[in-house]
C-alpha cells in the first residue's frame, strides 16, 4: 500500500524526471544524503532497474580516516494529497463437469494519500567533490567485492523527499459478487474481509485499511551513479543519462573495447539496447504460452487484463515473477499485495504446467519465462495503452498481431485490402489507431495504401507493444 502511494506520487509530480519512489517504509532511514544505493540491471533491456538501499555511505567506502561531511540544504517542496480510484466489472458463464457456474462481479477501489507538506533535502555536490578529491575507493570493502561479481552499479543519494509531519495512506475496497452454484468461492476469501450473504445469492466484501506514516519518512529520492576503476579511482556521474559501473577486467573488456564500464538500464553511451535488439528472438520466447492448456490460458489472460488497470499490482506481479524465474524465494511482501486469484493464475497454474513446456537451462518452465517476458513488456507501457489493452477482445488482438507482423516484414506500404478482415472495419481500425497512437505511433492511410510512422519519443514502446500484443494473442489462441 505504501509502495502504491509513493509510486503514484512520483508519476504525478516527476513522471519523466529522476525521482525514484520508495517501496518500503523500512528503507527510509537508509536513504540519507550521500547514502549508497545499489542499482541492479534486469533481464530484459527495456526494464527499469531495481534500486536497493544499503547500510553504507560513500564515506564508508573511501580509503583514509577523515569522514566526509558535505553540506545538505533543506527546502519546502510541496503539499500533496491524491485520491485514485477505479471501477471494474465482469461476467463469467461456464461449465465444468456437472457444475454450472454463472458469476457476475463488480468492484471499486480507492487509494487516498495525504502526505501533507513535504520537504526536500539536497546534497551539496560541489562541496562533496572538493572534500573527496583524490580519495580512492577501498576495493577490498565487502560491498565492493560483492558488487564486482554481480556487475551492479553503486550510486549516491543526491536528494530526498520526506514528510514534514505524520500523515496517512488509506486503501478502501468494495466488491460485490452475484452468483449461482459458486458457494465454493467463499473459501477463497481472506480472514480480513467482511462477508455478508444477502438474498439473490449476493456476496459483498469491503475492506478499509489505513496506514499512518511518521514525520521524516522518505517517499522519493534521486541518485548520482559512480564510475569505479580497478585501481580505486572513481568519478561521480554528474551529467543526466551518464551510466556508472565498475571497470571491467582486461580479459572481459577486450570483447567490448569501446565500452569499458559495465552498462545497465538498457543504455550504452546514450543509445538504447533496443535499437540493436532482435525482436524476432523474443517473440519465439513467447511461443510456450500457446502450448499451455486452454483453461490455464483463459485464466491467465483474464487475470492479466484485470491487472492492467492497476499499475502497482502489475509492478508487484513483475517482481514476483522475476523472483520465480531466477529461482529466488518469493518475498511475501509482494505476494500479499496481489489478489489471490492472480497469485493462483501465476504461481499455481504456470508451475503446475511443468512438463507441458520444456525447461530453461536454469530449470525454470519455459511457460513461466514466457509469462515473465509478457508481463515485463506490459509493465513498460503507458497507462493509456494498458487501458486500451484491457478492452481488447481476442479477435482484435489476433488482427493486431498480424498487422504488426506484416508492417515489420514489409519495407513498403501495405495494401488496405491486405489488412486482416477485422481491421477493414472502420470502427476496429480506429481502435487500432488509438492503441498505436498511445505510444506515439501513427497509422497513415493514403488511397489504397497503409504505413506506420513512429514518433521520436516512442523509444522502445513499439517493441514492447508488439511483444505484448503477440503474447496476449497467443494466450487467446483457440479460446
Amino acid at each position: 500500500m505504501f509502495s502504491k502511494a509513493t509510486a503514484k506520487f512520483v508519476r504525478q509530480v516527476d513522471p519523466d524526471g529522476s525521482l525514484i519512489h520508495v517501496s518500503r517504509v523500512n528503507d527510509s532511514q537508509k536513504l540519507a544524503p550521500m547514502a549508497l544505493v545499489v542499482k541492479r540491471n534486469r533481464i530484459w533491456a527495456w526494464q527499469r532497474p531495481k534500486y536497493h538501499p544499503t547500510d553504507f555511505t560513500l564515506s564508508d567506502l573511501l580509503l583514509g580516516d577523515s569522514v566526509l561531511n558535505p553540506g545538505v540544504s533543506e527546502t519546502e517542496f510541496l503539499t500533496y494529497k491524491g485520491i485514485y480510484g477505479d471501477d471494474h466489472s465482469g461476467i463469467l458463464d461456464t461449465e465444468a463437469a456437472r457444475v454450472s457456474i454463472a458469476l457476475e462481479g463488480r468492484g471499486a477501489s480507492k487509494l487516498q494519500s495525504s502526505f501533507g507538506q513535504l520537504k526536500k533535502e539536497e546534497l551539496d555536490v560541489k562541496k562533496l567533490l572538493r572534500d573527496s578529491y583524490n580519495r580512492l575507493v577501498d576495493m577490498q570493502h565487502v560491498l565492493v567485492k560483492q558488487l564486482e561479481k554481480r556487475a551492479e552499479v553503486l550510486a549516491v543519494v543526491k536528494e530526498r523527499i520526506l514528510t514534514a509531519s505524520s500523515c496517512t495512506v488509506t486503501l478502501t475496497k468494495q466488491q460485490q459478487c452475484t452468483f449461482q452454484g459458486a458457494l465454493g468461492l467463499l473459501g477463497l476469501l481472506g480472514s480480513s474481509v467482511k462477508v455478508c450473504v444477502k438474498e439473490a445469492n449476493t456476496i459483498e466484501m469491503n475492506s478499509d485499511v489505513s496506514l499512518e506514516i511518521p514525520s521524516g519518512t522518505v517517499i522519493a529520492y534521486s541518485i548520482l551513479e559512480l564510475e569505479i576503476k580497478k585501481d580505486g579511482h572513481y568519478d561521480i556521474c554528474l551529467q543526466p543519462g551518464t551510466i556508472g559501473g565498475f571497470e571491467e577486467d582486461s580479459a572481459s573488456a577486450c570483447s567490448l573495447p569501446e565500452y569499458p564500464f559495465t552498462t545497465v538500464d538498457g543504455k550504452i553511451n546514450g543509445h538504447t539496447i533496443q535499437e540493436k535488439a532482435s525482436e524476432g528472438s523474443q517473440e519465439v520466447e513467447l511461443s510456450p504460452l500457446a502450448e499451455l492448456p486452454p483453461s490455464v490460458r483463459y485464466s491467465l489472460i483474464k487475470k492479466l487484463q484485470e491487472t492492467l488497470r492497476d499499475r502497482p499490482a502489475l509492478t508487484y506481479l513483475q517482481c514476483m515473477m522475476e523472483m520465480l524465474c531466477v529461482q529466488e524465494t518469493v518475498d511475501t511482501a509482494f505476494t500479499e499485495e496481489l489478489p489471490e486469484s492472480l497469485r493462483n493464475a501465476v504461481i499455481v497454474d504456470l508451475q503446475e504446467s511443468d512438463g507441458v513446456t520444456e525447461k530453461s537451462q536454469k530449470g525454470v518452465p519455459e511457460c513461466l519465462n514466457a509469462a515473465y517476458l509478457l508481463v515485463s513488456a506490459m509493465e513498460e507501457l503507458p497507462d493509456e495503452t494498458l487501458i486500451y489493452l484491457t478492452e481488447s477482445q481476442p479477435d482484435f488482438l489476433d488482427a493486431m498481431d498480424k498487422l504488426m507482423k506484416r508492417l515489420k516484414e514489409s519495407s513498403k506500404p501495405l495494401s488496405i485490402h491486405s489488412l486482416p478482415i477485422l481491421l477493414q472495419d472502420n470502427q476496429s481500425f480506429q481502435q487500432a489507431e488509438q492503441l498505436l497512437g498511445s505510444i506515439s505511433v501513427t497509422l497513415r492511410r493514403e488511397a489504397e495504401q497503409l504505413w506506420m510512422e513512429t514518433g521520436n519519443d516512442a523509444g522502445a514502446l513499439p517493441l514492447v507493444l508488439t511483444l505484448t500484443i503477440h503474447g496476449l494473442s497467443l494466450l487467446c489462441t483457440g479460446l
